[in-house]
Formats: C-alpha cells, structure tokens, sequence
C-alpha cells in the first residue's frame, strides 16, 4: 500500500469520528437540508417521536397515580384496631356462689372469644348497678354474665332466675336469631332465651314438668320439627322410674303438644345420634342399659301427631338391632353405664360407653362392639385429642383408689392405651382438656399431683397441679402451675383462631354452699410454659429441660383438625 492509500483511510477515519452518524451517501439522517427532498418521511419520524414522548408520559402518570393509591392504603386509611388481649387476668365477685357452667364466644364480635359464667347474689357486680328485684326475682338470684375475654370486663349481666338447674349456649337460631343464644333452665318453672350478644332476653316461658321432677341435661337440639325453618329444642325431666320429654319451639319458646312418658328408669342419660342413612336417634343410659328411640317416635309422643319431616325416619339396620318393645339395646360388656360420647372416626361417628369397670366403643352404624378397654371408675367425662397426627384419641381419667387415679390416652381406631401416668388427686379435681396444635396432634392438660413431687400419698386438701403433655416428649410432663382454690369448671381455648391459646378457671363455693369470693380467670398458657418445670416421667436422653419448654413455646395452634 503507498503513501496515498494511508493518506485517504486516514481522512476516512478522520471523518468518520467528526461525523459518526453520517450515512455513507454523504446525508445526515436528521440534516434539515434533507427534509425538502423527504418531506414524508421526515413528517412520519416527529410524529413517531411525539407518539413515543406521549406513551412516556402515560406510563409515569399510571405509576404515579398507583403509588398515591398505595401511600393512602399505607397510610392515610387507618387499619382495623386490633385488641390488644392481656395476658392474664381475674375477675372476683365477694359473697356470691357459682355453678358448674362455662361457655366461651365472641360475645362483642371483636374477634376474640370471651367468657360467659353465673354467679348468685342479691346485686350484680359494681360494673353493673341491678338487683333481683328488677326482674321481679326474690334475692339471692342467678345473674349470667359476660366478661371481655381481653381484659376481664364486664360486658353485660342480667338476673335470670332465682335458681339454676341447666344452662347452654350455643343453640343456633334460637327465637329465629341469626346468631346463636343461651338457654336458661331455671327453678322456679321458667325458660329463658338470652341474646349472648347483649344480654337481652329473646322469649320467657313457663315450663311444665311438674313438681318432684329433675332436669336431665344436656338439652336435646331437634331438627325443625313444627315447620317453621328453626331447629327445637325437647326437654327431658324424671321422676323416679319416668322420664317425661317436653318438646318446645325452638323459635318462640311455645310448647308443642303435651309432652311424653318413657320408662327408662332413675336419672337417665342421653346422646343424639344421626346414622348413615341419616336417621335421628336418642340413645338413653340408665344403671346397666342402654336404649335406642328414633327421634320420629319421640315427637309422635310429645305430640300426638306424625312427624311428615324426611330426616325423622327408622333406620333399618338399627331397628334389627334394638329390641322391641323395651328399645333395649345389648352390650357385650356388663356393669353400671356413667358416660356415653361420640368419637369421631374415618367413616363416621362411633359411641363409647364408659361404664364401671371397662370401655366399650360401638359401631356407629351397626352399634357391633369394635373394642374394650379395662377402666374401672372413670372420673370425669372422656375428651379427645390426638396423640399421634390426625388420628382421634380418647383421653380416659380412672380412679385407683383413694385420692388416686391413672390417666390414660386410647387410640381411638383399634383400644390401645398409647400413654398413661399415674397421679395424686383431691376431691373434685377439674376433668382434663385439649388443645389442637398445627403439628395435627394435640396438648393434653389435666390436674393431679405427681406422685414423687408429694410429701405425702396424696389428701383432698392436697393442692392441684396443672400439667402439660404433648407427644413430642412421652416422658416429660410439664407442672404449669398450682391452685389450692375450690376449682369449679375449667377448659383449655383458643381465644383468637388458630392462636392464643389460654385457659378459664371458675372457682369459687358452690350453690349449695355457704357465699364466698368466687373468681373466673384467664391465663395464657405461653406465660406459664416460660415459668414451668419439668418432671421427668423416666431417664430422658438427647433433650434438656430448656430445649424442651423452649419447644413447646414456640408451637403453633389450630382452631381444627
């Protein structure tokens, strides 16, 4: 290549860097010299340009606009205030009496559950200035009250009776409500409706059972038997050998028809049950039997009439099973019958029959024995959990002897006794309860003393310990705490779903007993899991006390399995 060669790459270069976009037909694609020849096509690039600036300016005008949405969200439009619940608290009523009654729901719709109780006294509390005498009842009366269930306080309270035989919350649409009420069962003869809500009453009836007779509990919810879109509500009373069954509407209160009289002998029992084919049966113990009536023949009694609703049928199957016409139904076991529950099973419901010295769980559709387990004296009315992951267990309390007793979780599927422990315990000691964790197994509390943590073999005036077991640790109770109160009625709860997990103590003398201070009182369980010591039930290895506590502090609840 000679001198000329380079000499005019170099110029090439040279214009290149001074004029990079120049196109290599001399023209710069944005010269305004051009724009005479190439009119159009210069019209067409403003107005793509103008097009583009346009699009850029929506797009910041949307994101602005979503931004100031998202700032109002954040922080011009207050969140929902969220109660703050103490972690405790006690709530004490001087010279009254109380009953073994405890319901827990949300009563002021905050969305934590609170607490509803009854007390005796001639005025209610200092939060709420009545007396007796404004519902026209003689002093000493029967207040039901409503405590917040985030700080104790008084939400409402009302005189209901003078005297209280039976109550129960829960009972949907009771007087055609859409939220469900409280039925009162009260001495002298009287029903009353109360809105849980507000502590207003709904409908007041007089009962008529008749004098001698004694209220058998709990109450027996029926299908819509009158026709009117709510469920009812039948009544059962004995006296002696009878049992008479009082049918009401569970809407006004009225009564239907004149009542029935069955044979089943002193202080029976019951359970509902509904079959496979979805019949409705009551299922009566009293002493060694058991008795099996369809909820149709029950209404025809109370009423007269016949029941045209499809839901009130025979079942077959059951009929087979229940003798006639004493409706008796035949137990492999023998001996006195103190409990009959449902437990949940894979295929449906089952029916344990907690009797003197065994367990027996029938078949809930053939009512055939499927296992038995020996527990002689039974204690407290079985509660379920689950000991191992979405499989029901039947939580048993058996007495020893004096001031003994041994608890007992059963699998509910096949009798084995998964885990048991003997304890210390004084008269009257609280039954055990439950509590779901998100692990699909359960905590079991219940009360007792262990035997190497007593000075002594164990006395009525011993005091109660509370104790706590999960699954997780087989030989390792946790001792929450100890009460030396009079412990009325106790139940373990989730005060919010799916967490803070506390549990109720009602204490107090009786109705039957002089007055005294009576307290019902919340404690969350997380507060007293950091405060608790171990006992170990046997030589524990790989786990210390703290990793344990620590555990089980940190676990997590569900509202259902």
């Amino acid at each position: 290549m000679n001198a000329e060669e380079w000499s005019g790459m170099d110029n090439k270069e040279l214009e290149a860097e001074i004029h990079p976009l120049k196109r290599e037909d001399g023209n710069a694609p944005d010269n305004p010299e051009n724009c005479t020849e190439k009119e159009g096509a210069c019209r067409n690039g403003t107005r793509l340009s103008q097009l583009s600036r346009w699009r850029t300016a929506a797009f910041f005008l949307s994101l602005f606009l979503c931004l100031i949405v998202v700032f109002a969200f954040s922080f011009i439009i207050p969140c929902p205030v969220r109660p703050v619940s103490q972690r405790t608290w006690d709530r004490k009523y001087s010279s009254a009496v109380t009953y073994k009654f405890l319901a827990v729901e949300d009563v002021n719709e905050d969305k934590v559950q609170d607490v509803i109780f009854v007390f005796k006294d001639t005025n209610g509390s200092s939060a709420f200035n009545g007396s007796c005498s404004d519902e026209g009842l003689s002093a000493p009366c029967a207040f039901v009250a409503a405590v917040s269930g985030t700080n104790g306080s008084t939400l409402w309270e009302r005189p209901a009776t003078e005297d209280l035989l039976w109550m129960e919350c829960a009972i949907e649409k009771l007087d055609g409500a859409e939220s469900p009420g409280c039925l009162v069962i009260g001495n002298p003869e009287l029903l009353t409706a109360i809105d849980p809500r507000s502590g207003k009453v709904r409908w007041r009836q007089f009962n008529n059972f008749g004098a001698n007779y004694t209220v058998v509990t709990p109450l027996l919810k029926m299908p819509d038997v009158d026709g009117d879109g709510f469920q009812d509500l039948m009544i059962f009373a004995t006296a002696g050998d009878e049992t008479q069954s009082v049918l009401y509407s569970g809407k006004s209160g009225n009564q239907l028809g004149t009542g029935g009289r069955l044979s089943l002998g002193a202080r029976p029992g019951y359970v509902m049950h509904v079959t496979k084919t979805g019949a409705y049966y009551v299922l009566f113990y009293s002493a060694d039997s058991l008795y099996g009536y369809p909820v149709k023949d029950l209404y025809s009694m109370a009423t007269g009439t016949e029941s045209r609703l499809a839901g009130l049928r025979h079942d077959p199957q059951w009929e087979k099973k229940i003798q006639s016409p004493t409706r008796h139904i035949p137990l492999r076991s023998s001996g006195d019958v103190r409990y009959l529950v449902k437990v949940p099973g894979r295929a449906g419901e089952n029916l344990l029959v907690v009797k003197s010295d065994v367990a027996e769980l029938l078949d809930g559709q053939t009512l055939d024995s499927l296992w038995t387990v020996n527990a002689s004296h039974v204690l407290s009315e079985p509660v379920f959990g689950y000991y191992t992951p979405d499989a029901p267990h039947v939580v048993l309390e058996s007495g020893l002897g004096p001031h003994r007793k041994k608890v007992m979780i059963i699998e509910g599927g096949s009798g084995a006794v998964r885990w048991e422990q003997e304890l210390n315990s004084g008269a009257g000691s609280p039954g055990p309860a439950t509590l779901h964790t998100a692990d699909h197994r359960s905590m079991f509390l219940f009360w007792g003393e262990h035997p190497a943590e007593a000075n002594d073999t164990g006395s009525p005036a011993s005091p109660q310990n509370l104790y706590l077991f999960h699954p997780s640790y087989p030989n390792a109770l946790l001792e929450l705490r100890n009460s030396s109160e009079r412990i009325v009625a106790f139940d373990a709860v989730l005060f919010e779903r799916s967490r803070h997990a506390c549990y109720v103590l009602l204490t107090g003398p009786q109705s039957s007993e002089g007055p005294g201070w009576v307290s019902v009182a919340k404690r969350k369980l997380k507060e007293d899991v950091s405060g608790s010591r171990v006992i170990w039930l046997s030589q524990e290895t790989g786990h210390s006390e703290q990793s344990i506590k620590d555990r089980i502090f940190r676990m997590r609840f569900s509202s259902q399995l």
